[in-house]
Order: C-alpha cells, then sequence, then structure tokens
C-alpha cells in the first residue's frame, strides 16, 4: 500500500473513532454472528443501555441480520471501541470515479440511484444484477460516477420464464416416472432439528444432481403444535445457511406458519415470520449460495381464522407483504391441495355451499397470492395434488369432499392445473404432491391417496404430464 494511501486509512480510523466517542448515539446494522453482548462489548456500553434504546426488542436473545440498532454512548466507555465491519456513513456521490455501496434493510435499486444521481440501469450494468428487483441486504453495489456512467448498450432481453416441473418423493425408486411425466425437479422436506444429519441431506442432494434433477428442499419443524416461545429462531438460521453449503437448488422457508400445526398457538404472525425467520434466512444462504431460490413458506389454504390457532392465508399474506416480505424472497410458496374439480372452473365444489371460497379452486387461489404481491413476485408451487380414493377404501371424514374424485381425473386435472401454470408466466415451478408415498391413514392422513403413482403401479398421470411437458 502506498504511504499516502496507508496515511489516508490511519486518518479514516482515527476519525471513526473520534465520532463515535463524541456524538450520542449510532446506528448499527446487525451481521452474522453478533449477539448484544457482543455489540456491548464492541462499544463499550452495558447491555442494558443497547436495551433501553432499543424499545422494540422484546427477547435480548434474539436479534437478526440486517437489524439496525441505535448504539447510545452515554456510558462511560470501558475500552475504545472497535469499529465494526458494517457501519458505513451515508455515502455522497463523487463527480467521478465509482464507489461502494453496501444494500441496507429496505433499499430499492431505483431509491439507491436517485441517492447517488444515477440511473438503474447503470448501477445494474456496473454491478452484474440480471434481476434489477432483487437486491440482498449486505450485497455490495458498484456505483459509477456521474463522469463514468456507462451508456446503455442494446443487449438482448433477458430469455422469457422458464417452467419446471417436479414432485415431492421420499427416494428415486420410482426414478423412470418422473422421466416420463417430464418432471426436472424434486422435493424433500426436511423435519428440523431431530430428522437426518446434515451429512444425511448432503446424501440426499448429491443423488440427486447425479441423477439429474434438480432439489427443493423444504426446511420445516419437527413437532406438531409446537409450544410457545419453541423456535430457536438463531438456530434455525444457522442450520438453514449450512443447507445452503451443501448446494440445493431451492430452499423453502418453513411450511404453513399460519396454523398452529406448524407455528405455536397464539404466536402466529407474518411480521414475527418476516423479520425473524425469512430475511436473516434470506440473507445468509444468498451470502453463502446466490444462486440457490429462496421460496417462502407456503400457506395452509384456509378460511378459518380465530387469530389464535389459525390465521387464513389470505390476511397472513398480506401481512407478509406489508412486513416487506418482497425484498427477501425469490418466489412466494403456493400450496392447493384441496380441489375437487378441474382446475379451470371456479364453482361447483362438493365442499363449497355457494360461497365460492378461493380456496377450494386453483385459478382464483393463484390471483389471490399473485394480485396480494401486486403481480411483483412469481409463485412456486410447492404442493399440489388432487386426492382419490382409487385403491382404498373411502377417504377419511374430512376429506369428504374427495370421495368421489376418480383416478383419471386426478391425471387430467394435474395435466390442466400444469398447463395454466406453464403458460401463466408467473409459475417458474410446480411440485406436484406427490410422486409415489405409500402411507394411507383412512383415519386421518391419506398421502398415497394423492400419490400419482399408485400401490399396483398405475400412474396415468405420467404420460398426460408428460405430453404437456412436450
Amino acid at each position: 500500500m502506498k504511504r499516502s494511501r496507508w496515511l489516508a486509512a490511519v486518518m479514516a480510523f482515527l476519525l471513526l473513532v473520534i465520532t463515535i466517542t463524541a456524538v450520542s448515539a449510532l446506528t448499527y446494522r446487525v451481521v452474522w454472528g453478533d449477539t448484544l453482548s457482543q455489540i456491548a462489548s464492541r462499544f463499550g456500553v452495558s447491555l442494558t443501555t443497547i436495551l433501553q434504546a432499543n424499545p422494540q426488542i422484546s427477547n435480548p436473545n434474539l436479534i437478526f441480520v440486517g437489524q439496525e440498532l441505535e448504539i447510545s454512548t452515554g456510558d462511560t466507555p470501558t475500552a475504545t471501541p472497535t469499529p465494526p465491519p458494517n457501519i458505513t456513513p451515508t455515502p455522497t456521490p463523487l463527480p467521478t470515479g465509482s464507489q461502494t455501496y453496501i444494500v441496507r434493510a429496505g433499499d430499492t435499486l431505483s431509491a439507491i440511484a436517485r441517492r447517488f444521481n444515477t440511473t438503474v440501469s447503470a448501477i445494474a450494468q456496473a454491478s452484474g444484477i440480471s434481476n434489477i428487483n432483487l437486491i440482498y441486504v449486505g450485497q455490495r453495489l458498484t456505483i459509477p460516477g456521474s463522469g463514468s456512467v456507462p451508456t446503455p448498450t442494446n443487449t438482448p432481453p433477458p430469455p422469457a420464464n422458464e417452467f419446471a416441473l417436479g414432485a415431492q418423493t421420499l427416494n428415486l425408486h420410482n426414478r423412470a416416472r418422473l422421466d416420463e411425466a417430464g418432471m426436472t425437479w424434486i422435493k424433500y422436506q426436511y423435519k428440523w432439528p431431530s430428522e437426518d444429519t446434515l451429512a444425511n441431506l448432503a446424501e440426499i442432494i448429491e443423488s440427486a444432481h447425479n441423477e439429474g434433477f434438480k432439489i427443493l428442499v423444504t426446511v420445516t419443524g419437527d413437532t406438531p403444535y409446537p409450544a410457545a416461545n419453541s423456535i430457536d429462531f438463531m438456530a434455525y438460521i444457522a442450520f438453514v445457511q449450512e443447507v445452503a453449503k451443501l448446494a440445493p437448488d431451492g430452499i423453502e422457508v418453513w411450511n404453513e406458519m399460519n396454523i398452529d400445526f406448524e407455528w405455536p398457538a397464539g404466536q402466529i404472525s407474518p411480521s414475527s415470520y418476516v423479520n425473524n425467520m425469512l430475511a436473516p434466512v434470506y440473507t445468509a444462504v444468498k451470502a453463502t449460495s446466490p444462486n440457490t431460490l429462496i421460496i417462502s413458506g407456503a400457506l395452509a389454504p384456509t378460511g378459518f381464522d380465530n387469530n389464535t390457532n389459525a390465521w387464513s392465508d389470505a390476511r397472513y399474506l398480506a401481512g407478509m407483504r406489508d412486513a416487506g416480505a418482497a425484498k427477501y424472497l425469490d418466489c412466494v410458496g403456493v400450496h392447493y391441495n384441496a380441489g375437487a374439480t378441474a382446475p379451470s372452473v371456479t364453482s361447483g365444489h362438493p365442499a363449497d355451499p355457494g360461497d365460492r371460497h378461493y380456496s377450494w379452486y386453483f385459478l382464483p387461489t393463484l390471483t389471490l397470492y399473485r394480485n396480494t404481491f401486486n403481480g411483483t413476485r412469481d409463485l412456486c408451487l410447492t404442493e399440489f395434488g388432487y386426492l382419490t380414493p382409487d385403491g382404498f377404501d373411502g377417504v377419511p371424514s374430512s376429506f369428504s369432499w374427495a370421495a368421489n374424485t376418480t383416478l383419471n381425473q386426478q391425471a387430467a386435472w394435474l395435466a390442466e392445473a400444469t398447463q395454466l401454470a406453464k403458460t401463466s408466466g408467473y409459475v417458474p415451478l410446480a411440485i406436484v404432491f406427490n410422486l409415489d408415498f405409500m402411507k394411507y391413514e383412512e383415519s386421518g392422513d391419506p398421502q398415497a391417496g394423492y400419490a400419482m403413482v399408485r400401490l399396483d403401479g398405475r400412474c396415468p398421470a405420467c404420460s398426460q404430464l408428460g405430453d404437456v411437458m412436450k
């Protein structure tokens, strides 16, 4: 390093220390691995002082990446604080040359462009950004100076939205059926924290890749009806970052957070999900594996809403949007598993007594999810399927609406739904539930009734889906 640059660096450090000492408060953005006690020690203040300056923190053991904290320096410092790596003065545009800007929570490219008196396309080109609607907290952007704003070139438009089909399966024993159906993805649901070791999950991901498939890993809880305060958010975030190191092609962040079967009763909250789970997971995963697709946990499609045991997916989805979820997902997860009519119709469901609730019908469900995010986010069907009792003695009473669905209808409806998703322009991925599950509980969970491959080996849906995907 040249002497002049070395001297400038020393002076900048001294100036930062003086500034931190002189002001009464400053803003610190939480980075990966931080704890409140570590931050307090770094700034030479007490943990109590930080909590008093940040009354929004109800649990001192729960902070998340990207969260902004007010650091009061009213206490007498016990030591000169080490300048944290992510405190950056608000950048001032330079007349010439380029500079680096670190994306903060709430940033958009258009707002950053206005701040620096440049254009979105200039920042995108200088920073190698292919999707101007997708930036993430902690991302480093190159801001071209006013004298070096690149001239837009006649670059070809991005490729049209591609569509991929897959299925949830426990293994690849029916690989030939996946090929017949034109499927290129599989889904594996991981029950955290007690299911398999990371080594076993690594084998599953590697096996999928070796067989030429992409894999979506849903990481959800392992305890039905979890107790209050039982989700260890920091441990979950750390675990999912380790999963990202295994290079899955997609990660779905939890599952059906709007019902007490999957999330503690009385604590169902879209803002808690976004702030404590989705946002920090997104940031952690993108720092580790930027090409991994992040899908928000798909909600249970329901109109039941008592504010304690369940929220309707419509209300919860709107709450996610209002909490800023769009900045922390590549695709909005969707479940559709209660169909008993052709996907293109919007009335006539056996369980729908004339109110035409969207959750019974395929297209109204997609429309609701698409419109909630104002058409700005793609939808990923992480679970869609049709239940039929074919080969079994009826269906459980709570699934009586599917009692008359035939295996041929299941095949035809899966094919039609896939065709509608494929041509929608906003559904890049659809995962059928399921390929070949064998469990069927007439008293409760008829998973094998959703299976494309039946217990006797038949699979009328396989060829029909193959025709769609061709």
